[in-house]
């Protein structure tokens, strides 16, 4: 899929198709194009422009020299977001930002929310949106507001946990807790890395500003966002440590669960071991045992364990072990 985008007034509007046959609406006028999950034909179209777009092999690539670098004027840089697949699952991916001095080309193979809320809010970003590095920027910037939501989500999500384990909470809800807080933690760790990735890309564009005609006003921008993602790496940090602390939490309403469950099973056990010490004495095949001579033997052994029964439950009671 490609979406291409102009500036004007107020902010970006998307160009249309050439024709229905044509997939390629008219690049050459762009100043955004957006590749998600590229057909040849459009790796092709931008191709022509003169911009090489990278294979998701490409982007996968972990060493630094592949995701950030220049070449020939064109600053590239891969950061790895979090975002969802067409079906819908939750996935943490890379995405490519090349930065020419006449275009931004981008290329996802998932789908992270910001990309398509950028181009309703471009005219309200902080850097603009009439030149390419204005639109990187303000793109950026939609990428940090949308880590910052997710943040505030996984705030929530904590809270309920935590409200909910501490409370009356049964073992299923325990269960299902334990599980909401792993997918937490999950969300945190691609935010992380998200927010780690960003940063990089951030310090190496901010070190090619010194080339570009509007390097001084643009440096102060991503000198802004660069302290917003320290300042959420903080924050996600922070976050990080309640989850830990929630897991502790569930872990140990989980084991108080379960002795409470044990507890009773022993005290059973107690409660029947002395009546079964005294029929295991009257079940012995000894002539010499009176009572069973008696008429009263019968209904004695019985009312001797179940004195002996109800007494051990006193003694506990009494220690206060139930």
């Amino acid at each position: 899929m490609l979406h291409a985008y102009v500036s004007a007034p107020p902010g970006l509007a998307r160009l249309g198709q050439q024709s229905p046959t044509d997939p390629r609406p008219d690049l050459e006028r762009a100043i955004w194009v957006d590749l998600y999950r590229p057909l040849d034909s459009q790796v092709a179209a931008v191709a022509a422009l003169g911009i090489e777009v990278p294979s998701l092999a490409d982007m996968e690539e972990i060493e630094i020299s592949n995701r950030l670098y220049r070449e020939n004027g064109t600053d590239v840089m891969t950061v790895v977001l979090p975002g969802h697949l067409p079906d819908g699952n939750q996935i943490s991916g890379p995405v490519s930002f090349i930065l020419t001095g006449r275009r931004l080309v981008t290329v996802r193979h998932h789908e992270p929310r910001s990309f398509a809320t950028y181009p309703e809010r471009a005219a309200r970003a902080t850097p603009g949106c009439h030149a390419p590095e204005r639109v990187f920027l303000g793109l950026v910037e939609e990428i940090v507001a949308r880590l910052a939501d997710l943040l505030e989500g996984v705030g929530r999500g904590l809270d309920r946990v935590s409200a909910r384990v501490l409370g009356e909470a049964g073992p299923e809800e325990l269960k299902a807790s334990l599980g909401e807080v792993g997918r937490l933690g999950e969300l945190l760790g691609q935010i992380r890395l998200a927010l780690l990735t960003l940063e990089r890309a951030l310090s190496f564009y901010d070190q090619t500003l010194a080339g570009h005609a509007q390097g001084h006003e643009l440096r102060p921008i991503a000198k802004a966002l660069m302290r917003d993602i320290a300042a959420l790496a903080v924050h996600n940090d922070f976050l990080s440590s309640r989850v830990s602390l929630s897991v502790d939490a569930t872990l140990g309403m989980i084991n108080l669960e379960q002795n409470n469950t044990v507890r009773i099973l022993s005290v059973v056990a107690a409660l029947f071991l002395p009546p079964t010490l005294i029929a295991s004495a009257y079940g012995m095949n000894f002539p010499n045992m009176p009572e069973l001579r008696q008429s009263w033997g019968y209904p004695f052994a019985l009312g001797l364990m179940l004195a002996s029964a109800v007494g051990t439950w006193a003694f506990f009671k009494w220690k206060k072990w139930l």
